[in-house]
Formats: C-alpha cells, sequence, structure tokens
C-alpha cells in the first residue's frame, strides 16, 4: 500500500500493533515497480519473538534496512500491543526511533558492502533521495494508526561537505583550498602571466569567504574557480541565492547551468542558459524558494549536459555550445566555476565524481 504522493527528505511517525508471527515492512524512497526492499528501502516491521524467526539474521530484525544494516533488538513491546515508531530520512541518513529508543542511524552513502552479499548493485534503492511510502503486506496481520509526516527542508540538516562514497569534496568547508581566483576566458587564460594570476587570487579571497562550513560571496570580485581542470563527470553542488539574485555553474570554464530567482524570471534555475542553437530553458520550474538551499547534480560527458534539481530532470542529455568560440565544440576539459554576478551567494557540498573516458 503506497502513497500517491513521493517524498524525500522526511519525518514519519507511526503506530503498529503486531499479531504473534507477523512479518511486514515500511518502504521509503521506493518507485511504485520492483521490490521496495531493493529498488527501494524496506525497513523491517517483524515479531522478533516468533519461533518461526528464530534464525533471523541480524539485517533482517525489526527495523532493519532489510539486506543492509541491522536495528537494536529488545526495543519493541509485547505482541499485541502498540508501539511507536519514527523513521526520519534526511539525504543519505537513515534514523529509526522505536518507542523512544533511536534503533537504527545510519548513513547509507556510506555503505560499501551489504550482509546479504547483494552489495550496492543488488540495492539500487540506497543511492534514491525520494521516492514513495508504503507499508509492504507480507500474509501476515498488522495494525496501523496516527500516520503523520512532516517534510524536512532538504539539505539543511548534516554532515556537511563530507563526499559520498565515490565523490570527492571540492570545498572542505574550512577554507579555499582547491580554488583560485578568475583569469580570462578559456580563450586568453594560458596567456596570462603569473603576476595576473596571483592578481586574481588575492582578488578573490577578499569577496569569496568560508562562514559556518558555507562559502559566501559578498556581491563584489569574480568567479570562483576550482585550480583543477575537468573532463567528464558529474558534480553535485548546494546553492542558496536571495531576492532577484542571479548565478550559474560554469562547466569546463564556460558558461552556464543558470540559477537564478525563478520567481522574478518566472523560469526555473538549471537550463544551459547561454545555449543558442540547442534547448537553453529548463524542462520544468522546481526551484525552492528564495533562502532555501537547493541542490544540483549535473552530470557532463563529452558535450552533452545532463542536470537535476531538486531530484527533478530539468536538462535532459542536452549539446552544451561553446560560449567563447562558437566554432568549436566546447572544450574537452576546464575549470569549474561558481559565478559571481552582484548578489549575496551561498554554495556548500560541492562534490565531484570524475568519469573516465
Amino acid at each position: 500500500l503506497f502513497t500517491t504522493h513521493q517524498f524525500a527528505d522526511f519525518i514519519l511517525r507511526f503506530e503498529f500493533k503486531l499479531t504473534p508471527g507477523a512479518n511486514n515492512g515500511l518502504g521509503i524512497r521506493s518507485p511504485l515497480q520492483g521490490d521496495a526492499a531493493y529498488v527501494g528501502m524496506e525497513l523491517q516491521i517483524l515479531d522478533n519473538t516468533a519461533s518461526r524467526f528464530k534464525k533471523l539474521k541480524p539485517h533482517q530484525v525489526h527495523g532493519s534496512i532489510y539486506g543492509v544494516v541491522p536495528a537494536k533488538r529488545g526495543h519493541l513491546k509485547p505482541v499485541g500491543e502498540w508501539n511507536a515508531q519514527e523513521v526520519r530520512a534526511a539525504g543519505s541518513q537513515i534514523t529509526v526511533i522505536l518507542n523512544g529508543t533511536t534503533i537504527l542511524d545510519v548513513d547509507v552513502s556510506r555503505i560499501e558492502q551489504t550482509p546479504d552479499g547483494r552489495g550496492l548493485a543488488g540495492h539500487p534503492g540506497l543511492a534514491r533521495r525520494k521516492g514513495h511510502i508504503g507499508f509492504l503486506g507480507h500474509g501476515s496481520r498488522v495494525e496501523f494508526r496516527g500516520i503523520r509526516i512532516k517534510l524536512i527542508e532538504p539539505y539543511t540538516l548534516g554532515p556537511h561537505n563530507l563526499p559520498p562514497s565515490g565523490f570527492a569534496a571540492l570545498f572542505n568547508g574550512r577554507d579555499l583550498t582547491g580554488w583560485k581566483g578568475l583569469v580570462g576566458n578559456p580563450e586568453s587564460r594560458a596567456k596570462m602571466s603569473a603576476a595576473a594570476r596571483q592578481k586574481a587570487d588575492a582578488r578573490m579571497r577578499k569577496h569569496w569567504k568560508v562562514v559556518d562550513g558555507v562559502l559566501a560571496f559578498n556581491v563584489k570580485g569574480e568567479n570562483l574557480c576550482t585550480v583543477k581542470e575537468y573532463g567528464d563527470f558529474e558534480l553535485l553542488v548546494d546553492w542558496k541565492i536571495q531576492r532577484d539574485g542571479d548565478s550559474g555553474i560554469y562547466l569546463r570554464g564556460s558558461p552556464q547551468v543558470q540559477i537564478w530567482d525563478a520567481a522574478q524570471w518566472s523560469i526555473g534555475s538549471g537550463g544551459l542558459h547561454n545555449n543558442r542553437k540547442n534547448p537553453r530553458k529548463p524542462l520544468k520550474r522546481v526551484d525552492f524558494p528564495v533562502g532555501r538551499w537547493n541542490r544540483f547534480r549535473i552530470k557532463m560527458i563529452g558535450e552533452r549536459v545532463t542536470v537535476w534539481l531538486n531530484e527533478e530532470l530539468v536538462v535532459d542529455n542536452v549539446v552544451m555550445e561553446n560560449y567563447w568560440n562558437g566554432n568549436k565544440p566546447i572544450y574537452s576539459t576546464g575549470q569549474i566555476e561558481l559565478q559571481s554576478h552582484r548578489s549575496p551567494l551561498w554554495f556548500r557540498n560541492i562534490f565531484i565524481r570524475e568519469i573516465p573516458r
């Protein structure tokens, strides 16, 4: 039995009452097709005391992420009594609180092996950040009541600036290591002097600061650029702007995956704003209101770019054009830039996964 709507980050509370030997489950972030225990995540709902379950494996007991992470035992009430359970899903952190005791608390992005032997390939649901919630019938009578949910504002709960498995952090949350000031453009940068580069770095440090684990821009100065250049990659970026704000993410030194006040411009963020021949607008507008954190997932393979904003696909494998030289395709490598546009900006959780060609 699944919800009509999909949920990303939430606090779910409910009560349940087991019958002897009962077996059920709570599916979270699941699609509507496939086994929720694998294409989503299943949190066990189970009578641990039943003789039929005396050979249960740790990752099969009540509250466990089935096949993946075991929960603590010993906190279920006797069969026939009502239990109170809370499930928190905040980014990759999954927490289960049973009758006031935390029985599971895990960052699923840190999981590399699973005790059921299926591995990450057998549990694609661990990587999902949005989906349906459902009660998973397994042929037993279980009663539920008091079911309510509270949405959590995405990307506000920590820990922050710790890369998920397979990714490297471009921003360490403490200082500007790995970043430099803007010098010219990809066509002119190689000709710039060392003195010009030093001047750009000095100017950058006046206007880009780290404040409480966040990259903050004070409306003056130029783009913030990675020291390293990248070819094909997957990039995660959290960003926040104010009313009338305007910014973007340069890929391989070229503009840009658009960031702006979507309400002001009546067009959502995420589009390839400087395209002329190929699509430049996002497929849909899914920005959160200004002042809230948003998240990009950007994948660039060759000259094609795919963008997800707040878990929704907004650019689907579109050719990104060369803004600096329209007679050439996009550069094969280049720096990543956080664009400054004379408005306050905030960035954090900037992670990259390089993709071999």
